[in-house]
């Protein structure tokens, strides 16, 4: 058979512009709903309860877009289109930015396994050894100085334990004023001078230009274990914290419901925002989940909550949307609740 000079071209021009809509990065990131995972799978408690039901983390997914990709998630609901630079900290590269997000759900794990033990009345010790930088804010005073995964350990000769310490501390500090940081990278203590500088948004506001999280290592009894892989974030802190809890107590407070949620947790049990519950309800509501936790936020007409509850209605779910500001709230809904 006869293959004309014409036809070769068009085939050429056809694969080239196949591969373009499917392989070529735009300056896009897609977020849509994720997935759903079982929570007794991640968390391993020594000689734990089973239960009859079971709690679950929901993600988001997110990747830069192709043309391709761009095009359906237009027509697709519950898929966000956002610039790439609004999709990630401005500076960072992908590998700073997964360990800023692992770092995050690593503070997430101790955090729910104390709230957890002290709620089943078990025994919590807390160690605090210094601040870790998160973050490194571009054009401010840290940028080249500081890296993600610093640990801070002095400033001006006073020892740092808490990451509120140090923002209270350079808060004391006139723009222009320099500060000594003492800080250990990769096992290597060094000092670093910045000049403290005012932030660009307000002048009121002084700071180096990082964001922090207290390095704290929990130990309890039973050990406890928690594999989440290559998810990041702290946005699964209450439901771990409702896993780890229904393992070290008799009681199921499963009670037969697949339950899922959302809320990051703090040391004290307090509930807070996340970011994209519409697209982590969709994906709750495909595999089948009956309750979900959403925070509370006290009440905020604009909360977590009721943007979870307006995406229930939307997509004619009838999983129930349960409002929460702390662990406590989340757990008298489940003590009180009738089993399947």
């Amino acid at each position: 058979m006869r293959i004309s000079k014409r036809s070769i071209i068009y085939s050429f021009i056809f694969i080239v512009a196949f591969f373009f809509v499917i392989t070529f990065e735009l300056p896009y990131y897609i977020y849509k709903p994720g997935h759903v995972d079982r929570l007794d799978e991640m968390i391993e408690i020594e000689n734990g309860h089973e239960a009859t039901g079971d709690m679950h983390l929901v993600t988001i997914s997110g990747a830069q877009a192709t043309p391709i990709q761009y095009l359906f998630a237009k027509f697709y609901t519950f898929n966000e289109i956002i610039p790439i630079e609004d999709a990630r900290p401005e500076g960072i590269s992908d590998e700073e930015y997964m360990q800023y997000q692992l770092q995050l759900m690593e503070n997430s794990h101790q955090a729910s396994i104390a709230v957890a033990y002290r709620a089943a009345n078990k025994e919590v010790m807390i160690e605090h050894d210094g601040v870790l930088v998160i973050d490194v804010i571009k054009n401010m005073p840290a940028d080249g100085i500081l890296e993600i995964g610093d640990q801070i350990i002095q400033v001006d000769e006073r020892n740092i334990q808490k990451a509120e310490e140090l923002v209270d501390y350079v808060e004391t500090k006139q723009a222009g004023e320099t500060i000594t940081l003492v800080i250990d990278r990769d096992g290597e203590r060094m000092n670093k001078s910045l000049t403290v500088m005012s932030f660009p948004e307000s002048d009121e506001k002084v700071g180096i230009g990082i964001r922090l999280v207290t390095n704290q290592r929990v130990t309890v009894d039973p050990p406890a274990q928690i594999k989440s892989g290559s998810i990041g974030g702290p946005s699964a802190g209450l439901m771990f914290a409702l896993e780890i809890y229904n393992q070290l107590t008799e009681m199921d407070i499963s009670k037969g419901y697949h339950i899922a949620g959302t809320g990051e947790i703090d040391f004290d049990g307090n509930v807070h925002r996340i970011g994209g519950i519409d697209k982590k309800v969709v994906a709750a509501h495909r595999q089948g989940m009956e309750i979900f936790f959403a925070p509370n936020e006290e009440g905020n007409p604009d909360s977590n909550y009721h943007v979870a509850k307006e995406t229930v209605e939307q997509i004619n779910s009838t999983m129930k949307v349960v409002p929460v500001d702390t662990f406590q709230d989340a757990l008298s809904y489940l003590e009180q609740l009738e089993p399947k």
